[in-house]
């Protein structure tokens, strides 16, 4: 075999999720296809905090079953992603160890966040103040790569690792690196994913600050409704996604469930501002034009862009325009939707949930409606698939995901064959 012509196939076996819409995939799919929101008024006008909507967790998920030493070194987000990844895990191996099926060095972990224990550390300032101590596991808390040692150890994951760190497009990144990482034969199985958590005044003032979120201060309908000539910025959520990636032969080998193969990634920079999207649209033309050339697919071969849509004036016009470049004509017939209308947009997270929101319009023959688009911005004429679901068959999905400091990604999903 040459190493250097040969790549392996990828195929995702497993996926888990935990987002203000529920604390399984399933759960949150179903809250979208009931067109449920996952947010709700929030007032901390006393805090300074002009932004009145948030997507909380009300119920974490019990990590019973993890053991102490690994559980009580974690914070809040990579709690939740790791409840994403024993739903991805169990869903891929059905409780039995990976190690039945691959060497463990040859399973890896790529886990990302974008702003990891922030919420941890501002809490522990006032306690070591006022007492000189805190949390004896507060290193852990604002350690960045705590999920993916956690996930190493709890299911002997002893191949590569890494973390991933790229503000909103972590997800996806993270995914798309994993993929690499099977592609090259560097790994045979990889969990692949992010979690993130911003709930202390502090962390939701430092955005809000920004001018970032919603300016929506009564109606719900209008908190999150990218595409829409009355969006004011995006609804802040907490959550977590994660994917089991493993090369094509090995999960057919062992009889695993296939629900979908990723054909096509792409990573560039907008090396323009830590905020704005670059105006020339370059690098988002790119990341999709070569998760395309990658794919080996044409514009026409998409059947439905899971989009980044935050609901921000900037970026809905800047991804409208990037679409448009790098699809042609396409862009126009190619349905489109961002369901950040539906769980507000969970940073880190936001690009592993989306590519799992990809997997199921395949699963289910339905595409996400852009949920609250009522008043479309005449500049945003795509078909953003307003306001109810549609039916359709859906081989081949693109998932967009773009983040603060310029970072672009795009993955490519197509039904499993």
């Amino acid at each position: 075999m040459n190493k250097k012509t040969h790549f392996k196939r990828v195929v995702i076996t497993g996926y888990g999720a935990v987002t203000p819409l529920g604390t399984s995939a399933q759960a949150c799919w179903q809250a979208i296809m009931d067109k449920q929101l996952g947010y709700r008024y929030v007032d901390k006008t006393a805090q300074n905090i002009h932004s009145h909507f948030l997507g909380l967790i009300d119920d974490e998920p019990s990590l019973k079953g993890v053991p102490a030493a690994i559980r009580r070194r974690l914070p809040r987000h990579a709690r939740l992603a790791l409840s994403a990844a024993r739903e991805a895990m169990e869903m891929a191996f059905s409780g039995i160890s990976p190690a039945v099926f691959h060497d463990p060095l040859m399973c890896g972990v790529i886990m990302g966040t974008g702003w990891a224990g922030l919420d941890e550390s501002y809490m522990s300032v006032s306690e070591f103040d006022a007492t000189g101590v805190t949390s004896p596991f507060n290193c852990f808390f604002a350690m960045p790569n705590v999920t993916t040692a956690a996930c190493s150890q709890f299911w002997n994951l002893r191949g590569y690792q890494n973390t991933t760190i790229a503000a909103c497009a972590t997800g996806t990144i993270a995914i798309g690196d994993a993929f690499d990482t099977i592609r090259q034969g560097r790994a045979t199985m990889m969990l692949a994913g992010a979690g993130e958590s911003l709930r202390t005044d502090c962390a939701v003032w430092n955005i809000d600050v920004l001018g970032a979120l919603t300016h929506e201060a009564e109606d719900p309908t209008r908190a999150s409704c990218p595409f829409s000539a009355d969006r004011s910025g995006f609804v802040l959520s907490e959550g977590a996604a994660v994917l089991c990636l493993e090369e094509r032969d090995s999960a057919i080998a062992r009889g695993a469930k296939i629900f979908g193969e990723i054909t096509g990634y792409a990573n560039f920079s907008d090396a323009f501002d830590f905020t704005s999207p670059a105006e020339d649209c370059v690098a988002r033309v790119q990341c999709i034009e070569m998760a395309l050339q990658q794919a080996g697919l044409s514009p026409d071969a998409l059947d439905y862009i899971n989009a980044h849509g935050t609901s921000t004036a900037l970026n809905d016009l800047n991804e409208t325009e990037s679409l448009k470049k790098a699809l042609g004509e396409a862009a126009y017939r190619t349905p489109i939707s961002s369901t950040k209308s539906y769980s507000g947009h969970l940073i880190a997270a936001a690009g592993s949930f989306e590519t799992i929101i990809c997997l199921q319009a395949i699963e289910h023959g339905v595409m996400p409606a852009t949920v609250n688009l009522h008043n479309p911005d005449p500049l945003c004429d795509l078909d953003y698939i307003p306001n109810d679901h549609r039916v359709g068959q859906v081989d081949r999905a693109l998932n967009l995901s773009f983040g603060f400091g310029g970072a672009n990604a795009a993955l490519i999903v197509e039904k499993a064959q």
